[in-house]
């Protein structure tokens, strides 16, 4: 599971049976600083709720197609959750002190 800022909506003329419905979102995962980790991909939205500019969590692999109507559809990372807060803790031990940094604050409502 991974944070992204969601920065655009996808539309397809086509998709796969079994995914109809679920819109497409064009994420991009963040690190702790609000910079970019890794390139921008699209996802599906689980939460059927997502919006541009929102903070959501994703989960991606196998997982990626729990959320949706039809567990069957091809799907690399789908949305679960938007974000409200985040709070960073500045003891690095808290946060197990791996490479990998949470994203910061600023889901939906929060001044951009």
């Amino acid at each position: 599971m991974y944070l992204a800022r969601v920065i655009g909506t996808v539309v397809a003329t086509t998709i796969v049976d079994g995914a109809e419905g679920v819109a497409l979102r064009w994420v991009q995962p963040e690190l702790a600083d609000g910079g970019p980790s890794g390139g921008a991909l699209v996802a599906f939205d689980g939460t059927r709720q997502a919006a541009e500019g929102d903070l959501v969590y994703l989960i991606d692999g196998r997982e990626a197609t729990i959320p949706l109507p039809n567990s069957f559809v091809p799907a690399d990372a789908t949305i679960v959750g938007i974000v409200d807060d985040v709070h960073l803790s500045t003891d690095r031990s808290a946060t197990g002190g791996g490479d990998r940094q949470p994203a910061r604050a600023g889901g939906r409502g929060a001044d951009r």
